[in-house]
């Protein structure tokens, strides 16, 4: 395989992703402990640069670790002598899988699952000046924890594993009392904060200051602006309480389904919106699951947002807080997938669907109790963790039937959790009775609509390759549904195929589509850049028409 590396990543220098990692919740007293950790694989001790993966090229650790077998991350940190009136809160983005820390010997705690933060109160345990910090980790790719992508023997639709340490680790300050979480919603104009762990306080926007009561305070903004690709719109606010403050943002903005002329149509701030989006997988030549750096996100958000797309739909994968702050910011709508655990079979999951062969009933299906338990756990910490990011206005539950199991069910268990946003119980295939939308995946056949008088979503097509070979990962094969080696032949089916099959179906009801895919992912050659984002296949005007299509959509439907 080709060693690919970003720009960012070849010019990588010093201690990585040092940008504050809770963009939703900022407090000043922090430290971060990226960097080069001791790191032991088997029986050999080598250096690693956190937060990357050892699988990838940005970790510098050379190892490949054996899953199912222990990896040992481990480091000195320096407590501030300005912190010891303080708890130390030691906070973790995302450890892959099962892991276990261990501060000054001590055990401190542990997590299970390996797309989701976790934090430690570790103030017993250390103290001002020099501390030990140890990280035992396993990655064993069970299929009863929440999976993704991940495979030993990586090659077509599946990737290289990523373990271990993949997000930032830190320190934080607080007061012996102090906000645990902000929880915002949001209602028309009515918007309600919540800080979890305090009962009173102030919260400050612009010259105004609302007091909390329980903990709470509901308010409108004295100047309503929605939220919208087209005008990201962020209020910004301040929120103290005794000792503690902490820093914070929300958005107003309303999604509903409205019938328009006889068809079921996704709406945005009361209006009809065509979700114009591209699958959104999150992986990096260099670092795999995290980018050379957080601006990362930033570069591929404003790449796609030229070409005129307004959604990405990120890929059975939680990325840190900063890409939904992000998409908050810079103005790009994201519907979330859920992680998917269960085992994957070829000819259930894909050949007969594709061939229109779908099972009715799926209560039997992923029928292990302890991984629907732990499935239906990561969905709810899932909406809890990103809930208040205004980007978010579609969740996907499950994805072509990978570990699916009483759909119905954990529709409305979502729902119980969050009705502010549309669902898709069931990408591409597998409909049971319940979901928000009529999601469909077509790759081989004409696009069609469903069936169903649901709103109408196309939530992958595409996946047609181009394959830049000197931004390649894999030179000997390629990955894609249909394969082309000239960009300007790439560029003009793309584009045929929105102007001849994609635009003829709004009208009938498409609210929808997501291409496939943002950037090439090792075998998959099928993205708008390749996997080092060094080349961008296809160029804004290229998309022109469709883009015109998407501004005009609201009139367009309601002639």
């Amino acid at each position: 395989m080709q060693q690919l590396f970003t720009r960012e990543g070849e010019e990588l220098k010093g201690t990585p992703w040092q940008a504050y990692p809770r963009p939703q919740m900022v407090r000043p007293d922090w430290l971060c402990l990226n960097g080069d950790w001791i790191f032991t694989a088997g029986n050999r001790n080598t250096k690693i640069r956190v937060p990357f993966c050892p699988e990838s090229l940005l970790s510098l650790s050379g190892l490949r670790p054996q899953y199912g077998e222990w990896m040992r991350y481990e480091r000195d940190f320096t407590v501030p002598a300005d912190w010891a009136e303080k708890r130390i809160l030691l906070h973790f983005g995302a450890v892959n899988r099962l892991c276990e820390v261990l501060v000054n010997g001590k055990p401190a705690g542990g997590h299970d699952t390996g797309y989701l933060p976790f934090t430690l109160d570790i103030t017993e345990s250390v103290k001002t000046g020099e501390n030990n910090l140890i990280v035992r980790v396993m990655n064993d790719l069970s299929t009863r924890y929440p999976l993704g992508k991940q495979k030993i023997r990586r090659g077509g639709m599946w990737y290289t594993p990523c373990s271990g340490i993949w997000q930032t680790v830190w320190l934080e300050a607080v007061p012996e009392t102090y906000i645990r979480e902000l929880v915002i919603t949001t209602r028309g104009d009515s918007v309600t904060v919540t800080a979890l762990g305090v009962s009173d306080g102030t919260l400050k926007l612009g010259e105004k200051t609302y007091p909390l009561k329980n903990g709470t305070v509901t308010f409108t903004p004295d100047t309503v602006r929605m939220w919208s690709p087209e005008d990201p719109y962020l209020y910004r606010f301040t929120l103290k309480s005794g000792e503690d403050s902490v820093e914070s943002y929300f958005a107003l903005r309303t999604l509903q389904i409205r019938e328009i002329r006889g068809k079921k149509r996704l709406c945005l701030n009361g209006k009809p919106y065509f979700f114009h989006g591209l699958l959104d997988q999150g992986y990096w030549s260099d670092g795999l699951y995290t980018p050379a750096d957080p601006q990362g996100f930033e570069r591929d958000i404003r790449a796609v947002k030229e070409l005129g797309f307004n959604t990405l739909r990120k890929h059975i994968k939680i990325e840190p807080e900063q890409f939904y702050y992000d998409c908050d910011r810079l103005g790009m709508i994201v519907f979330q997938d859920m992680v998917n655990n269960g085992k994957y079979r070829f000819l259930r999951d894909s050949v007969l669907p594709t061939a229109r062969i779908l099972k009715k009933k799926d209560h039997r299906s992923n029928s292990d109790p302890a991984a629907r338990e732990i499935f239906l756990r990561d969905m709810e910490e899932t909406v809890h963790l990103l809930g208040n990011h205004p980007c978010i206005c579609l969740w996907t539950i499950f994805n072509e039937g990978w570990g699916q199991f009483e759909a119905d069910k954990a529709y409305d268990l979502l729902k119980e959790m969050d009705d502010s946003r549309f669902v898709d119980a069931t990408s591409g295939w597998f409909h049971q009775k319940k979901s928000d939308v009529d999601s469909l995946h077509i790759y081989f056949d004409k696009l069609h609509l469903g069936k169903t008088d649901m709103a109408q979503i196309l939530s992958e097509i595409g996946g047609f390759s181009c394959k830049i070979e000197a931004h390649s990962f894999n030179p000997d094969r390629t990955y894609g549904y249909r394969k082309y080696t000239d960009r300007e032949i790439f560029a003009h089916e793309m584009r045929r195929h929105y102007e001849e099959q994609v635009l003829p179906l709004i009208k009938e009801g498409l609210c929808c589509t997501i291409w496939t895919q943002v950037s090439d992912v090792e075998d998959e050659t099928n993205g708008m850049l390749t996997y080092d984002r060094k080349v961008q296949k296809i160029l804004p005007g290229e998309l022109a028409k469709m883009r015109e299509t998407v501004r005009q959509y609201p009139s367009m439907i309601e002639e």
